[in-house]
């Protein structure tokens, strides 16, 4: 029996562990189905220490594999479904994935993939049916033994994080070694169930992609912990609040995008929401509008907590909404086993009320690097142990932290530091905008200035008279050299499931020609 879900397994063998889009697992049938997963891989050839990649949207299978994986020692490689082939190929290729399992709608692109690498791997395809496809998974589960699986270690995910330029990098966490011992995730959950609030037996609804860090850290520590997770494949505003009164969640966690397509909702679908269940709605992965965050917190009272983090360095701050309506804007106290360093731009050590680069310390001795790139992991280090995500802020005298932008979309036009966050954060007030992204981009005199690339919401027609709208509602709410100069409309931004967008996209073609991009 897998060592983790044992508790729950034994106990409540008939109590729902999983809920998806057309099925429900038991406790009992995970664990039954893991073992033969883990079984089944062994006798494959998978040995402790190998790596498996993983490229499927929210289902019972993704969970079954993460569980085997946990169990039987295994680096494991949640791949976003979104990828083209060639991109899927360099992540197979620079992780040594010696098999992928793949959905059966994902699989020709993950073949094509396959192709490029300079020596096959394997491949088992999720939903294929029962023998229609060769190597499909259900077939594969039935061919195996659901004893226990003896010599179980600990097995975590290497997640694949995009960053600014170049190919994606995998992150390596240093506090969780694969193959050793499975009470570090143990304690993990129970941790996290402490910093985050949630009942070890509560209902999670996973309502982003669990291929996202964030995602995976809020839900798969949790369900080992012994939580429900109920899960759908793509987020619809109307369907999540009615999964919420239906299968009484207590938490979920958001992005400020899906926050705001739920506040976008008419007045009798928000009437007909009861949410008697919820204990806490949980956002991070891009900043938040303040107004965003605090018609949540009208709506739904004061449980709509923020984190901070990143992919590298897991959870850096937790901001309960209590403290928000004091400190509107910032994210939070520091966990207790983290230290701040704010550094200025000659690297000194800046004091409460600074901006400046922030590193980071994690007193556990926690940190990462990325997989098969020293280079890359010694420019995200201070010094060993230090580490930055790229943001820029501050902290004040009560110990709060304040995100003013990450260094690489901060504008500086005119040797003045312009953070678009800000200025994202005004446009997403008025009315006719759906998203926004504030970019900087050549100006002969200045060095940069300030676009806004404006995706309108589905009533509103781009025209020029509205972009001089927008950037009148700046100047009337910011510093005037603040505002835009000038504004594009977009049909979509690109924003990703994660919340975050690609802003080097945007930029490049603003930037194509010359020497500098920034």
């Amino acid at each position: 029996m897998s060592e983790l879900i044992k508790p729950q397994a034994d106990q409540f063998p008939n109590r729902t562990a999983l809920m998806d889009d057309q099925c429900v697992t038991t406790w009992g049938k995970l664990n039954a189905r893991s073992n033969r997963l883990i079984n089944g891989l062994r006798n494959r050839g998978l040995a402790k220490g190998d790596t498996f990649a993983v490229i499927c949207s929210n289902r019972r299978e993704y969970f079954e594999i993460i569980v085997a994986g946990t169990h039987g020692g295994w680096r494991y490689v949640p791949v976003n479904w979104h990828l083209q082939a060639d991109e899927i190929a360099y992540i197979l290729s620079n992780s040594g994935a010696r098999l992928v399992f793949v959905e059966a709608a994902y699989a020709d692109k993950a073949l094509r993939a396959i192709k490029q690498l300079p020596t096959p791997i394997d491949l088992l395809i999720i939903g294929a049916g029962r023998g229609e496809v060769a190597n499909a998974y259900e077939p594969f589960l039935a061919s195996s033994v659901a004893d226990e699986p003896s010599d179980q270690s600990l097995g975590m995910p290497m997640f694949y994080t995009s960053g600014t330029t170049g190919r994606p990098k995998g992150v390596v966490g240093t506090g969780a070694q694969i193959g050793g011992p499975l009470d570090t995730l143990r304690l993990l959950s129970e941790a996290l169930v402490e910093h985050f609030g949630q009942r070890p037996d509560g209902t999670i609804l996973l309502a982003g992609p669990v291929y996202h860090s964030a995602q995976w850290l809020l839900t798969v520590p949790m369900l080992l912990a012994g939580a429900q997770i109920v899960m759908r494949r793509k987020f619809d505003a109307q369907e999540t609040l009615d999964l919420i009164d239906t299968h009484k969640i207590n938490s979920v966690n958001l992005v400020p995008t899906q926050m705001v397509r739920l506040l976008r909702l008419d007045d009798s679908a928000r009437s007909h929401f009861g949410g008697a269940s919820l204990e806490c709605v949980w956002h991070g992965g891009a900043p938040c509008p303040p107004e965003t965050k605090r018609q949540m917190i009208e709506w739904l009272g004061p449980i709509v907590h923020e984190y901070y983090g990143a992919t590298e360095g897991s959870i850096i701050s937790i901001m309960r909404a209590s403290e928000w309506l004091e400190k509107p804007g910032s994210l939070g106290r520091l966990l207790p086993h983290i230290e701040a360093i704010v550094l200025g731009e000659g690297g000194q050590r800046l004091g409460a009320g600074k901006v400046g680069d922030l590193y980071f310390r994690n007193a556990t001795g926690a940190d990462f690097e990325y997989y098969k790139d020293a280079s890359k992991t010694r420019k995200a280090h201070l010094e060993p142990g230090v580490f930055t995500f790229g943001d820029v802020g501050h902290l004040d005298e009560d110990g709060y932290l304040y995100l003013s932008d990450r260094k690489i979309d901060m504008i500086i036009s005119g040797g003045v530091n312009i953070y678009p966050r800000e200025i994202e954060n005004v446009l997403m007030t008025h009315p006719a905008v759906a998203d926004v992204a504030v970019i900087g981009i050549p100006n002969q005199e200045f060095g940069e200035e300030v676009k806004a690339v404006v995706q309108l919401t589905d009533q509103t027609v781009a025209q020029p008279q509205l972009a001089n709208e927008l950037i009148d509602y700046c100047r009337e709410r910011l510093a005037r050299f603040k505002a835009p100069k000038s504004v594009d409309f977009r049909e979509s931004l690109g924003r990703q499931e994660n919340g975050k967008i690609q802003k080097r996209v945007l930029r490049d073609p603003y930037w194509r020609g010359r020497e500098r991009h920034i």
